[in-house]
């Protein structure tokens, strides 16, 4: 089935950021399921580094893009536009020819065709971003680079489901349907509202050590991040590591580790949770800065894996295994 990503363009007139730098290498798949004419179940493959991958086609040639719930606008590496013969924006379209993405300008592109299983989408907007740079990808793993990323403004329109723990995304065929992508049966599990942004990035309300805040989904992060200045803020003192994590157009810088005793998502309530720390002061910024609460940071897709997370971006839920 085609659609094409007019009705979309005009909601992403203005994207402020793409969270995490995607840095990934896949290992392996999970089963496939059943699809019926209304929908598509795809399966994921899981990086090193708990990302989810997906395997499509750009412009008819084979793609591994990441799933990266953090990216309002969808993304091909830059160093693969040739590759894809991925073109620049016509003269006559209304799209600004480049954006602003973490203090840095990303021109704009189109894709003739972004095929994600049975599903085509016609003249999809990409964000030229640099997927290799020093990152793990391009050093250890060169085999299997990134190509680019699947962001909100393909999960959001077409009901998506992403189902962390075992690995699959289901996607409407056609976005206009009224009829709901199908859940599992759900006794067992905590539904935690989240909250969408205009920029298409999507949050929900936690509170840290009794703290009230909201953080970004964003299965970009591999590991959920706090922003170093709330950290401080509750009072807490992390432990040095040798990680080190990235944002696109914004350097890389330590990744250090604290434990918070009291981590509630909703009503979703962990016991002694560790996490990663990093400033993100310099992400956190614009309308991002306005939220109340505060946005303090990235739930991140090793936290979202090991809780069996539904992502359901047709209802606006996330759903976490009790």
């Amino acid at each position: 089935m085609k659609t094409s990503g007019a009705a979309r363009r005009i909601c992403r007139q203005l994207i402020p950021a793409l969270a995490g730098l995607f840095l990934a290498a896949p290992l392996g798949a999970a089963p496939n399921e059943p699809n019926d004419s209304s929908y598509q179940v795809l399966p994921l493959e899981l990086s090193r580094q708990n990302h989810f991958l997906v395997r499509a086609k750009i412009n008819g040639k084979p793609a591994l893009l990441g799933v990266d719930t953090g990216a309002s606008l969808s993304a091909i590496d830059l160093h693969r536009r040739k590759h894809f013969r991925v073109t620049g924006l016509p003269g006559s379209s209304k799209l600004p020819p480049q954006l602003r993405i973490n203090g840095g300008f990303n021109r704009l592109a189109i894709a003739r065709h972004l095929q994600l299983g049975r599903l085509t989408l016609v003249d999809e907007p990409l964000v030229a971003i640099d997927l290799a740079g020093p990152a793990p990808t391009a050093r250890e793993f060169p085999e299997e680079r990134l190509d680019g990323l699947i962001g909100t403004d393909i999960l959001f329109p077409t009901g998506a489901v992403l189902d962390c723990g075992r690995q699959l995304l289901v996607m409407k065929l056609n976005p206009d349907a009224a009829a709901p992508v199908p859940l599992p049966d759900l006794r067992g599990w905590r539904a935690v509202p989240m909250r969408v942004s205009a920029e298409w990035n999507f949050f929900v309300e936690a509170r840290l050590n009794g703290k009230p805040a909201q953080l970004m989904i964003d299965t970009g992060a591999f590991t959920t991040l706090i922003n170093k200045p709330f950290v401080r803020e509750i009072g807490l003192h992390p432990r040095e590591t040798r990680y080190q994590s990235g944002l696109v157009n914004l350097d890389k810088r330590d990744v250090q580790l604290v434990t918070i005793r009291h981590f509630e998502i909703g009503k979703y309530k962990v016991k002694r949770k560790e996490v990663g720390v990093i400033d993100l002061s310099d992400f956190i910024a614009g309308s991002l800065r306005d939220l109340s609460p505060p946005m303090v940071g990235l739930l991140g897709s090793e936290f979202l894996r090991r809780n069996h997370a539904l992502i359901d971006f047709g209802t606006r839920t996330l759903y976490l295994k009790l």
